[in-house]
């Protein structure tokens, strides 16, 4: 990892740490290392969530990026998939999307994608970085050589949403479903998206006003889905994040359909139409127990990856495998997309749904969850606290005692966070009871830790 790249791109409070004039030092770093690999002008594709910082982040970086030559065509609020999408599709040399995903409003980010829609691999990136905190001068260009805003670009918002309404045979005829969109990227697309099908479907959270994002909503804040699913008697709740590149689901008794047990639904009826290729799901460390579970019990094979969608995408790719993904709701579909997409995932498990006749959580029940603790610890940004105290001996000699005391009926995880100042403590147990205590213990320990 980098000093500015992190594990989904750099990321930052805007104003703190992420400045306009990093944006326009970025903008032109990408427009640099592509005029060096295509000899010529670059093309960029370039969208945004809806944050009140998102603007001046996409102002500054269409800035760099015309300031050393390279063209650019801005999509406007759009959900990251998209992106990725759009690039391919335009035949483009480098997406970018500004976008935190699914922290709070404050909060922003800057991904990039490959000519491919793929990240960006380490050794592209380090050049990038390289070339941002290089006291050197940029390699600006002047008249004609100047890179050009391209207009118009509304009409690609409609080529993806045709894309993604393309990835399903159903029409989702008699479905009831009500969608959080949560006042991020998906406003801009999904209620055009789900309008393409006969589902009688119901929009939360569609009115971004920029510090709204992830704002008690969306796949972070599922509460007020669930309960209005229930009330109303939606057959299913859709929740999606920030930049709609996740999704989790709720079914009609209000529980949560986490992304394990999307995984299992959908990489089972793959299953049985003979597309799961490889006969396998790939998932994080973080996944249920569960998972591992349904998985032997249909005999699938399960690969686990260290956390991150990067991780789960690279071992798709390695194995050619179908499926993947993450607790959290990040689905990966490689026969579709580069990227996981919170929209195309939950058209892939309303198409089993619509056409199982089941209700949601009988098709989710496929897969168990078992009792899960996730407490998040706040640490220091600076200093290296996060790297410290994953370094530290009595840490890990706790970690090993507490896993000890689980007798092999549930495990225990420590991680940092690759995007926030956090460190992430995952109990999983017998019950919840055992879960928390066990997380208690490791959380208090991790705050008595002195740098």
């Amino acid at each position: 990892m980098g000093k500015l790249f992190g594990t989904d791109g750099i990321r930052g409070i805007v104003g703190e740490n992420l400045t306009a004039d990093l944006a326009f030092r970025v903008g032109q770093a990408v427009g640099m290392v592509l005029m060096e690999e295509k000899g010529e002008r670059p093309t960029v594709v370039l969208g945004k969530d809806t944050r009140i910082s998102s603007d001046l982040l996409e102002a500054a970086l269409i800035s760099g990026l015309c300031s050393v030559g390279a063209d650019v065509k801005p999509v406007g609020d759009i959900p990251t998939p998209a992106v990725a999408y759009l690039t391919r599709q335009e035949k483009a040399d480098a997406g970018i999307v500004v976008s935190a995903s699914h922290n709070p409003y404050e909060h922003n980010g800057i991904k990039v994608f490959n000519g491919q829609g793929y990240k960006l691999s380490d050794a592209l990136e380090e050049r990038v970085e390289e070339k941002i905190l290089s006291s050197g001068p940029m390699a600006l260009k002047t008249r004609g050589d100047l890179g050009r805003r391209h207009h118009g670009m509304k009409q690609l918002k409609r080529h993806y949403i045709d894309f993604v309404a393309s990835t399903i045979d159903s029409d989702l005829a008699g479905l009831r479903i009500l969608v959080d969109c949560a006042n991020g990227a998906a406003s801009a697309t999904a209620p055009e998206l789900f309008g393409r099908f006969k589902a009688h479907t119901v929009f939360l959270h569609r009115s971004p006003n920029g510090v709204n994002i992830n704002d008690r909503c969306g796949s972070t804040h599922m509460e007020e889905l669930a309960a209005q699913v229930v009330k109303e008697g939606y057959d299913i709740g859709v929740a999606f994040d920030g930049d709609a590149d996740r999704c989790l689901l709720v079914d009609e008794a209000g529980s949560i359909i986490d992304g394990d047990k999307v995984m299992a639904v959908c990489a089972l009826d793959m299953k049985r139409r003979g597309v799961l290729r490889g006969n396998a799901i790939v998932a994080t460390v973080m996944s249920n127990l569960g998972l591992h579970e349904f998985c032997r019990n249909y005999g699938i094979d399960l690969a686990c990856t260290a956390v991150g969608d990067r991780n789960v995408l690279e071992e798709m790719l390695r194995q050619d495998f179908r499926i993947g993904g993450e607790q959290s709701g990040h689905t990966i579909f490689t026969a579709l997309e580069t990227t996981g997409d919170g929209q195309v995932t939950a058209l892939q498990f309303l198409q089993v749904l619509a056409q199982s006749g089941k209700k949601a959580s009988e098709l989710a029940s496929v897969c168990a969850s078992y009792p899960q603790v996730l407490i998040n610890v706040e640490v220091p940004h600076s200093g290296g606290v996060k790297e410290k105290i994953m370094a530290s001996q009595e840490l890990a000699e706790a970690v090993k005692n507490e896993e000890a005391a689980l007798n092999g009926e549930g495990r225990v995880l420590v991680r940092a966070s690759g995007t926030e100042a956090l460190i992430r403590v995952m109990v999983e147990a017998k019950t919840t009871e055992i879960a928390e205590n066990t997380a208690d213990i490791l959380v208090s320990l991790i705050k008595s830790l002195k740098f």
